[in-house]
């Protein structure tokens, strides 16, 4: 239970900061340097920048000005600082590319049904589809910058009970699993935490990279 309270405050936090916008901005950017970090420290490993540059672009949708020779002899902190960087200025500029796109349809809807509180949006990043509803005078207000808010919302909080509830069914066969440790002599308790803490840092890492994939992605379709 106390393995379980710890998780549970630590998804129900971050689920708190997407529901209500606290701190949202911060956790996207937090997601960012460490899904980096994660990325990179796997393929500098092997020397594998190739690799590098095919994951980065597969789960962020970018490239990067770093060279070869760059990323096999920098720090795995330096380079995930530049690349976060790099990172932050293409995801501000492609919203800022999708709440151009999107104002004239939202200012033509708010005028002419300016009864209506939210509409649904459809994004995509080319394979999954999510509908995002939205605040229509707060989108309107905003210029479309209202949108992209409640797309980075309605990302978050889905993913999170997503991955959350795969979790919650990991730790249920853990728990069963563990049954077996009484009779080699071993400490059923004591093995739970251990491997229920790399299960939810799987679990985090998991979120974090769906939510950036989305994210960075994440475009309204023609």
């Amino acid at each position: 239970d106390d393995v379980m309270n710890n998780q549970r405050e630590v998804i129900y936090k971050r689920r708190y900061h997407a529901l209500f916008g606290e701190r949202l901005q911060t956790d996207i950017a937090n997601m960012v340097y460490d899904s980096l970090s994660n990325l990179i420290e796997t393929f500098q490993l092997n020397k594998d920048f190739e690799g590098f540059k095919l994951d980065l672009y597969r789960v962020f949708g970018m490239d990067t000005e770093i060279s070869a020779a760059e990323f096999d002899k920098s720090s795995i902190q330096d380079l995930s600082e530049k690349i976060y960087k790099e990172a932050l200025v293409f995801y501000k500029r492609k919203n800022e590319r999708i709440a151009e796109s999107a104002y004239p349809v939202i200012k033509q809807v708010f005028e002419q049904q300016n009864s209506y509180q939210n509409i649904v949006v459809p994004f995509t990043d080319g394979v999954k589809q999510l509908q995002v509803v939205t605040d229509l005078p707060h989108a309107y207000e905003t210029k479309g910058k209202g949108l992209i808010e409640d797309f980075e919302k309605n990302i978050a909080l889905a993913i999170i009970d997503d991955v959350w509830k795969e979790h919650l069914r990991d730790l249920d066969d853990l728990r069963q699993s563990v049954q077996g440790a009484v009779y080699e002599q071993k400490d059923p308790l004591l093995i739970y935490k251990l491997e229920s803490f790399d299960l939810f840092k799987n679990m985090m890492n998991k979120v974090n990279r769906e939510v950036i994939a989305l994210l960075m992605k994440g475009k309204i379709p023609l």
